[in-house]
């Protein structure tokens, strides 16, 4: 197991869910954050939390992954100290809607495609470059197993994680020779604010999403991103699928219904 004390990771959508989850995991480890999410006030209490458990470092960055100038101005502004970014885990994405194709909302599109797709690559595109100038890093994707198959409804979401897959393997290809790793990780069911925002704040048909079994939760994600970012320098962990015991596939999901009532 390689240490990571001291190390910096940025973590996009840190304010909940996987992004939180992953910044206690590292923190535990002594690593120093960037935080980044829209939500700052959320960001200042995951902050205050993990400073008074950890001895490190925590830089705040309220930030819309999706606009790509400010994106662009945050990382040239970071001070000298905060530019040696190790590892950069692009969690920042969202789901809207399970409708089909015929019946989807153009908002709902462009906020998916927005955020998953070119906010991933408005960070990445920002940070590259400095970790070629620090001569290493490792780049965390967080995928999805919608990037690997398609369900009802999913349509436009899983082209994002598609595009999230072939991104992650194009990276790997582009950044070869640069002492720079690329993985992904791509969870199954697991509860979140993901089945919320996905309904637009429906919380019973959010709930209902999970009946009848034990998903994933956050920590569990943040557990797996901890476990790639820890592996000797000469490992590359290049993608992890983790899915509840429940499941098996996209649309292969074991519900006992009669424990959950």
């Amino acid at each position: 197991m390689k240490s990571i004390k001291s190390k910096i990771a940025l973590i996009t959508g840190a304010s909940s869910g996987f992004g939180e989850a992953t910044a206690y995991r590292l923190a535990s480890q002594g690593c120093n954050l960037i935080l980044i999410a829209r939500r700052l006030e959320r960001l200042k209490k995951i902050s205050e939390k993990i400073k008074r458990k950890y001895s490190i470092d925590v830089y705040l960055i309220k930030l819309d992954v999706r606009n790509q100038k400010k994106v662009e101005k945050a990382i040239s502004e970071l001070p000298p100290k905060w530019k040696k970014i190790d590892f950069l885990i692009n969690n920042a994405g969202l789901s809207r809607g399970l409708d089909k194709i015929q019946n989807g909302l153009l908002s709902d599109w462009e906020e998916m495609i927005d955020t998953n797709v070119k906010g991933l690559l408005y960070v990445s595109r920002a940070v590259i470059p400095l970790m070629i100038k620090n001569n290493g890093g490792h780049i965390v994707n967080i995928g999805s197993i919608a990037g690997r198959e398609v369900y009802p409804g999913g349509n436009v979401y899983c082209a994002t994680k598609h595009a999230v897959d072939a991104l992650t393997k194009a990276f790997r290809i582009d950044l070869l020779g640069t002492n720079i790793k690329v993985s992904t990780v791509d969870p199954g069911l697991a509860e979140t604010e993901f089945s919320i925002v996905r309904f637009h704040g429906d919380r019973k048909r959010a709930k209902a999403v999970y009946e009848g079994l034990i998903p994933l939760y956050a920590d569990d994600v943040a557990d797996a991103i901890e476990y790639i970012l820890t592996r000797d320098d000469n490992v590359l962990i290049a993608e992890i699928l983790i899915f509840p015991k429940a499941q098996a596939s996209s649309m292969h999901v074991h519900r006992d219904l009669k424990k959950s009532t």
